[in-house]
């Protein structure tokens, strides 16, 4: 009976010795979850669970779309430009990757071009607040051609910085969620083919 008495001794002993590790080891991270964004949470679960079904970071921040059989490069491309004007976002720069890497190889490149996407007067917003959301303008859409020959649109997950840390000011949330609402417009519309 001792030793039962002194086996459960022992396994107590070692849960408070772990428990105490684990409240001071990991306090700041408690301290930091009650100060996050209430969607937080539900962000970096998602995160989660895209990088553990694809294995890369990169894949996990980011969002993408297939383009619906048939249509052309040049088609996805006027719809986008279209969606974005009737949104009065400009289309700020473009980049057609593709035709650097022919250039530079002197061999055919599948087809990948980068769009830079600006409201100028919210971007200045969002850098009043913080500085950092500089490195997230313009926002960039991709249409990119797989190595399948499938078209893909693909463009940063903006959850992220819309609630992945502390909740944005009011006025500067309401401009992310615009810029995101619009971003995704751009996207699924462009993928589909709707004007």
């Amino acid at each position: 009976m001792s030793l039962i008495r002194n086996l459960l001794a022992l396994i107590g002993l070692a849960v408070i010795i772990l428990a105490i590790v684990l409240i001071t080891r990991y306090s700041a991270l408690m301290r930091l979850t009650t100060d996050l964004d209430p969607m937080a949470g539900e962000v970096y679960l998602q995160l989660a669970n895209n990088l553990a079904a694809t294995g890369s970071a990169v894949e996990a921040t980011v969002w993408r779309s297939s383009v619906q059989e048939g249509m052309s490069a040049d088609d996805v491309e006027d719809v986008m430009k279209s969606v974005a004007s009737e949104h009065n976002i400009k289309n700020v720069g473009e980049l057609p990757l593709y035709q650097q890497v022919e250039s530079m190889s002197g061999k055919p490149y599948r087809y990948a071009k980068i769009f830079m996407f600006c409201d100028a007067l919210t971007a200045s917003r969002m850098m009043d607040y913080n500085d950092a959301f500089s490195a997230y303008l313009p926002c960039r859409v991709s249409l990119i051609e797989d190595k399948t020959g499938r078209l893909w649109i693909y463009t940063m997950n903006m959850d992220l910085m819309i609630h992945g840390g502390k909740p944005l000011p009011e006025e500067v949330k309401k401009d992310a969620e615009q810029v995101k609402m619009i971003i995704t417009d751009i996207m699924k519309r462009g993928a589909s083919g709707d004007f």
